[in-house]
């Protein structure tokens, strides 16, 4: 093939000479490309799933691995990593000194609670994949999924407890509670994201925004002198 496709090119004279060598050299170059796009190597905190034709066929372990290439694919799922999702808050800079920042966040923060008050509430999810092939082929979006589940159930617990309970005596026990409803949570999702979901959890830096509680008052206010204002014939 290499002879015939040499034959029909009109290559200059200066390379001619060269004919020969690089004729030797495509083999090399084939061979080099199909090595290239069929080995590959897993980190050891990683699993890798192979595709074949984008259906499942396998999973390899951390090291040098083998792959056909084209018509697999390989996907490399962080199953020893502990990764967590933050609520209220994002991380700007982690380490000795770590920054943070509110923006953007304050609908996903704000909660109303059970004495209709609203409280500010921060907290974290911590989690690790447990079942590589769930995690990529049984749910869309599982990460989206995970922060879906976990506000819900925070903003339930959060919804059945005073604001003393949310900011002072109850914390423990709402962590808890909320840890319970979103491993229920993904359950009911058949997957299941990770064996120790919410471990190392917090509720921190939860506050009362007085700004908010007091436009409700307000409100309420506002709504008892239309009240009063209807009933006398004033309106």
């Amino acid at each position: 093939m290499a002879n015939n496709l040499f034959d029909s090119l009109d290559l200059p004279p200066e390379l001619r000479k060269y004919e020969s060598q690089i004729k030797k050299l495509i083999p090399l170059i084939i061979l080099f490309i199909i090595s290239w796009a069929s080995f590959f190597q897993i980190e050891p905190e990683e699993v890798g799933v192979i595709t074949r034709f984008g259906k499942y066929v396998r999973e390899v372990n951390p090291g040098l691995n083998f792959k056909m290439p084209v018509i697999e694919k390989v996907y490399r799922v962080p199953v020893e990593r502990q990764q967590k999702q933050e609520f209220g808050f994002r991380t700007v800079s982690a380490g000795v000194n770590s920054q943070f920042t509110k923006t953007g966040t304050i609908d996903e923060s704000l909660m109303l609670t059970g004495d209709l008050n609203l409280a500010d509430v921060e907290w974290v999810v911590q989690y690790r994949i447990d079942d590589p092939y769930s995690y990529l082929f049984k749910v869309r979006n599982p990460v989206s999924s995970l922060r879906d589940i976990s506000e819900a159930a925070m903003r339930q617990v959060v919804g059945d407890r005073t604001v003393n309970e949310v900011l002072t005596v109850g914390r423990t026990e709402i962590s808890n509670k909320v840890l319970e409803e979103i491993q229920q949570g993904n359950s009911n999702a058949d997957y299941l994201i990770t064996k120790n979901l919410g471990h190392n959890r917090i509720l921190k830096n939860q506050e009362v925004i007085n700004q908010v509680v007091s436009f409700i008052e307000d409100y309420k206010d506002s709504r008892v002198q239309f009240e009063n204002a209807f009933k006398y014939g004033l309106i």
